[in-house]
């Protein structure tokens, strides 16, 4: 048996170091790439997809992974748990033919260089042929696995377990009947408060403002970088390896500091995954949604609070000037301004899930044959009229804003809505224990981030998101507590 396991790890070691390839291909790709070097990365990083096919789907990988399961009583928690995990992963995988796996892989690859030019010339038309294909794979990939039942729940749900069509529509019914009600309100009151916030800032110092935020909030620069792209992202090479990307905007300062703040909640649950387990295939998030929780609890809950700004003021060594001649109230109301955007990423937290929903019934009407990948910008344009009262001038406002799809990652966008979920859910179990206002009026961040560790993120992918919702709060997921939460922050701030 001893021996078993040996050959498992040694397995598991090479599986690791083909995904840490990978990663850092990745990382390149949407970072530092010559437009003319996506082509040669694209096969790159489909050759090493296919290594990864080839090792998951091995005879003596699946051989292994019988062996060790005949004699489950004997293996300890995390194997148990890994081939759990690897058994899921190679159903959803072996059934697809080896060259589609592969050539879907550099599709991807390649599709994010396609789609950074599009939105650059505001030219859907170039990205749709490459969209469509991305989505007749993922269509084409589950019929392979002959799942019963509706294709996009099924994809849901390798996301986040026990998510389907059903429960989402439920929770956007749920947050349309109360936010998009609440919006038209505030839009009536015509209040603006962001004004002040709209000065100039050189890209330079906003690095440096990123960097401090950032080791403020925790996130350990030693074992991170910072870094910028098209679109903010977090990628992780091991826990001493992490990875964050932001953007700058110099008449938009605020934006680089939440998509900072963003990324780092992201890198800081990364970094704190156990270490008992961060040489195994569970050194990971829980779950995309929990993940996300994770970001959005750093960037709204903490990096939102009027506690964290005057805690932050007070402590920062490098800050704005201009922020010195604001009051708390005028940055705190600043930062929170509902304003309907076009853009998700600048999106405030009242509206932002309206953005997710559009995305998500885009999403299941293009896998359900309702729409067209062709007349997506009209689709797109309609939606964000109806819930959120603008309409996009150009679609690289609108369609072509996110790089979600580029990357295959379609069913993703429900677990940014999810997150926002969790994260209130783990707030009010966080209150029964940690006077929060105060440590972020005193600028002592390290009992909240030492709650989270020891609460989710030393945990990684151990427990399942149901597990670690109901060890924290004694519940499941919970939406009722985010739109209260929501409701009752809006109306404060409006009066």
């Amino acid at each position: 048996m001893e021996k078993n396991i040996i050959s498992f790890r040694e397995m598991i070691k090479e599986k690791k170091m083909i995904d840490s390839m990978l990663a850092l291909l990745q990382w390149d790709l949407e970072t530092q790439t010559p437009k003319g070097g996506y082509k040669l990365l694209s096969e790159m990083i489909g050759e090493l997809s296919l290594r990864s096919y080839n090792l998951t789907t091995s005879e003596k990988f699946l051989k292994m992974i019988e062996v060790l399961k005949e004699k489950e009583n004997e293996l300890d928690e995390i194997t148990k748990k890994e081939i759990e995990q690897l058994e899921e992963e190679i159903l959803k995988i072996k059934v697809i033919p080896a060259d589609e796996y592969k050539a879907y892989s550099e599709l991807t690859a390649k599709a994010q260089g396609i789609w950074e030019v599009a939105r650059e010339k505001n030219d859907f038309e170039s990205f749709a042929p490459v969209l469509e294909e991305i989505f007749n794979f993922n269509k084409k990939f589950i019929q392979y696995r002959k799942v019963e039942g509706d294709i996009y729940s099924t994809i849901l749900n390798d996301y986040e377990k026990g998510m389907n069509v059903e429960k989402l529509d439920l929770f956007f019914a749920e947050l349309k009947k109360e936010i998009v009600p609440l919006l038209k309100e505030i839009k009536s009151r015509d209040r603006k408060f962001s004004e002040k916030l709209n000065f100039k800032v050189d890209k330079r110092e906003q690095k440096r403002f990123s960097e401090e935020i950032l080791k403020y909030i925790g996130f350990d620069l030693e074992r991170g970088v910072l870094s910028e792209s098209a679109h903010p992202f977090t990628l992780t090479v091991d826990k001493s390896d992490v990875r964050l990307t932001t953007r700058y905007f110099e008449e938009l300062p605020f934006s680089s500091v939440y998509s900072t703040i963003h990324e780092g909640g992201h890198g800081i649950y990364e970094q704190n995954i156990g270490d008992e387990i961060k040489d195994t295939l569970l050194a990971d998030g829980a779950s995309m949604g929990i993940h996300e929780s994770q970001s959005r609890f750093y960037e709204n809950v903490i990096g939102r609070s009027r506690e964290f700004w005057y805690g932050f003021l007070n402590k920062s060594k490098c800050k704005y000037e201009a922020l010195e001649n604001l009051t708390l109230d005028e940055i705190y109301k600043g930062i929170n301004e509902v304003s309907p955007s076009f853009i998700r990423v600048e999106a405030d937290e009242l509206t932002y899930s309206l953005h997710i929903m559009i995305r998500y019934e885009i999403e299941k009407g293009i896998l359900s044959g309702e729409y067209l990948i062709k007349d997506l910008p009209e689709i797109w344009n309609g939606k964000m009229k109806e819930y959120l009262g603008v309409v996009p001038e150009k679609d690289s406002e609108g369609v072509l804003q996110d790089v979600h799809w580029s990357c295959g990652l379609i069913g993703y966008f429900p677990s940014y809505a999810l997150g926002n979920v969790y994260s209130i859910q783990i707030l009010r179990a966080m209150k029964k224990e940690i006077n929060i206002e105060g440590a972020l009026e005193r600028g002592e961040l390290k009992d909240i981030k030492k709650w989270l560790i020891e609460k989710i993120h030393k945990f990684g992918k151990l427990k399942s998101p149901k597990e670690l919702m109901v060890l924290i709060t004694g519940e499941e997921l919970n939406p009722d507590y985010y739109i209260e939460y929501l409701k009752e922050k809006y109306r404060e701030i409006y009066d």
